[in-house]
């Protein structure tokens, strides 16, 4: 007998108080050109932008917009924090970037779509996905 507990399950929805938040921090330097790095594993994204010269800027991921668990590796969340970061960036004054992706993820294109979305141009699209030449060292032969 006791209490029952209703449990509400999110439907992958950003947390506004977490949005609202973010765009509120965006930095009062103003930028026209930068760089875009975009770093998607299965469990996470993280995207940053920063300088010509590779000081960072802004950066955002899915957990940090609220996504927890198995979601934060989505298409949806990557599109959500891409689109966050092209709106700070366009509060700075962002005209051009160009874009380095690293990882495997599924938010690899999804992300820099969310970015193009809010109207700033993209000069070129790098891969830096690190790719091992000869893997680890075996393991030695069993003796028996």
């Amino acid at each position: 007998m006791g209490k029952k507990r209703i449990i509400k399950k999110t439907g992958g929805e950003v947390d506004s108080g977490l949005k609202s938040r973010s765009l509120s921090r965006a930095p009062k330097k103003k930028i026209d050109s930068g760089i875009l790095n975009i770093q998607a594993t299965y469990n996470n994204t993280k995207v940053t932008l920063s300088d010509k010269k590779g000081g960072s800027v802004m950066w955002s991921s899915s957990g940090s917009l609220g996504f927890k668990g198995a979601k934060k590796g989505t298409p949806f969340a990557a599109a959500k924090v891409g689109e966050l970061l092209g709106e700070k960036a366009s509060m700075i004054g962002l005209k051009e970037v160009s874009v380095v992706i690293k990882g495997v993820g599924g938010g690899r294109e999804s992300a820099l779509r969310g970015f193009i979305s809010k109207g700033i141009q993209v000069s070129s699209i790098k891969d830096a996905t690190p790719i091992p030449h000869n893997g680890p060292r075996p393991k030695k032969a069993r003796r028996v």
